[in-house]
């Protein structure tokens, strides 16, 4: 197999036209990332003064048939104070935020199916256009198992928007800009973070916080007309025209020569057709070999722990004491310089190094924080930020290091099955974070942070590999230890 990569040989490892793509699918996924932290301000844990007969003025007493919610510092309505959703009535919103994953998990497979079989180009635009249509949806039901069910829908939307849009990225740089890739591809995150709390401080209901963070993101559709198929993919399924078109057209926006490219297309298809691996693959196809089966069982139980670690220590700050918005914000902020440590670590640390690490971070920090009084709201605030922020990079690295170990023609199956596992995790989060005993909610989530770090020592090295095509490829790869971490030249 050439060590060489076709595609940055052709387009350039990141040029001007990439960075116009990357731009778009960063403003694209935004309500992506409002979802996923919307949680705190949809189904806050508010306190309420109860009006019973019996109970006048007591303050979150159980149970309690005419509450009255506490709107003098965080939102004025929200679905917990609509519904009423407390006393017997509070798993209910523990079921909102779960059913969500559930959709996560469910959208990971829909949508990494059909940006293998139907296009990379495809699944994206479905599921931003979904995403947006489905929110919308949420602001207008007026009953609560209908909120359930746009929930449901959202989080379909948001697990292949997540996976999707990474993939295509990846897919259209070269191998030597990935470490970069890393850190550009999540600015969403920590952009939608941080206008989430803002927003949320000025539109404190629930319904027209949703149409704001929706509305707007219906004009993805124009991206039909932008956005292109990624070329890595067309030559794995044979479409070498399509192929030598896109990469064409890319390298002119680049300025790039394109004289060569049909011969370096065909020299690429030509090692895809040696190993037979251009038919198109199922998610079978994951368990057919034994490397690949392997590699799938590992990841599938780092997504698991890495996804419940990273929503259940998000949940936790929003239940932290404080000002929700000042908490929220605050996390936004320290999340950002960790960006620039994700690049920096992934250009010059080893992938596994580095995910161990980040890993390490977030179980260190929890333990700490199961010694830290209650009362010391300003300790634990910093080292549950901490853990986010070592949550929140493994779960970056997690996508990188998936991405790497598995070929182009399983890539997106493999990441959408290992996330399914991850959503597992994430349906079980909020039922962690509200078990009624915080040390042994803190407990699990360290424990598990430990076991994912230990995982990760199981698969292999990948810093600096061009991206393999095919299961052949995958199989017979066997890192030189001289190889390993070495920056191309």
């Amino acid at each position: 197999m050439s060590t060489e990569d076709a595609i940055e040989k052709i387009i350039g490892r990141f040029g001007v036209y990439q960075s116009l793509i990357l731009f778009l699918i960063t403003i694209g996924r935004l309500p992506t990332e409002f979802q996923v932290n919307m949680v705190v301000f949809l189904l806050p844990n508010t306190d309420y003064i109860c009006r019973d007969g019996d109970t006048q003025n007591v303050t979150n007493h159980c149970p309690c048939y005419n509450p009255e919610f506490d709107q003098t510092t965080n939102v004025l309505t929200s679905a917990t104070s609509e519904w009423n959703l407390i006393c017997d009535r509070q798993y209910l919103a523990s079921l909102a935020q779960s059913i969500m994953q559930v959709g996560i998990l469910i959208g990971s497979l829909l949508y990494g199916f059909l940006s293998d079989r139907y296009g990379r180009k495809f699944a994206v635009l479905l599921a931003l256009l979904s995403e947006a249509l489905f929110i919308i949806a949420s602001s207008f039901v007026p009953q609560f198992w209908m909120f359930l069910v746009c929930r449901f829908f959202i989080g379909s939307a948001v697990g292949g928007t997540m996976l999707c849009c990474y993939v295509i990225l990846v897919e259209l740089s070269g191998k030597s800009f990935r470490p970069y890739m890393v850190g550009l591809h999540e600015t969403s995150f920590v952009i939608g973070y941080l206008i989430l709390a803002i927003m949320a401080y000025f539109v404190r209901d629930w319904r027209q916080l949703q149409l704001v963070t929706s509305v707007p993101w219906l004009l993805v559709v124009v991206y039909f007309w932008v956005i292109p198929e990624s070329p890595r993919w067309l030559m794995t399924v044979g479409k070498k025209e399509e192929a030598i078109q896109v990469l064409t057209h890319i390298a002119r926006k680049n300025n790039r020569p394109v004289d060569d490219i049909e011969n370096i297309v065909n020299k690429s298809m030509e090692e895809l057709a040696a190993n037979n691996d251009q038919q198109k693959l199922s998610y079978a196809d994951l368990f057919r070999t034994l490397k690949m089966r392997f590699y799938i069982c590992v990841t599938s139980s780092i997504w698991m722990c890495c996804v419940l670690i990273f929503f259940g220590v998000n949940q936790y700050i929003g239940r932290l004491q404080g000002n929700l918005y000042l908490n929220v914000i605050l996390s936004a902020l320290t999340v950002a310089p960790s960006l620039v440590v994700l690049v920096i670590g992934t250009l010059y640390l080893r992938r596994k190094v580095f995910v161990v690490s980040s890993f390490s971070l977030a179980a260190i920090s929890l333990l700490i924080l199961m010694f830290i009084s209650r009362d010391n709201t300003t300790l634990n605030l910093v080292f549950a930020i901490i853990g986010h922020v070592g949550a929140y990079m493994s779960f970056v690295l997690v996508y990188l290091f998936t991405s790497e170990v598995f070929p182009t023609v399983i890539r997106n199956s493999a990441m959408g099955f290992s996330s399914m596992f991850g959503r597992i995790g994430g349906f079980v989060a909020p039922f962690i974070v509200n078990v009624g005993i915080e040390w042994v909610s803190i407990l699990i989530f360290s424990a598990l942070a430990f076991t994912a770090a230990l995982l990760c020592c199981l698969l292999p090295e990948t810093s600096n590999i061009t991206l393999l095509n095919s299961i052949t490829e995958a199989e017979n790869f066997k890192r030189e230890k001289n190889d390993v971490n070495t920056a191309d030249t």
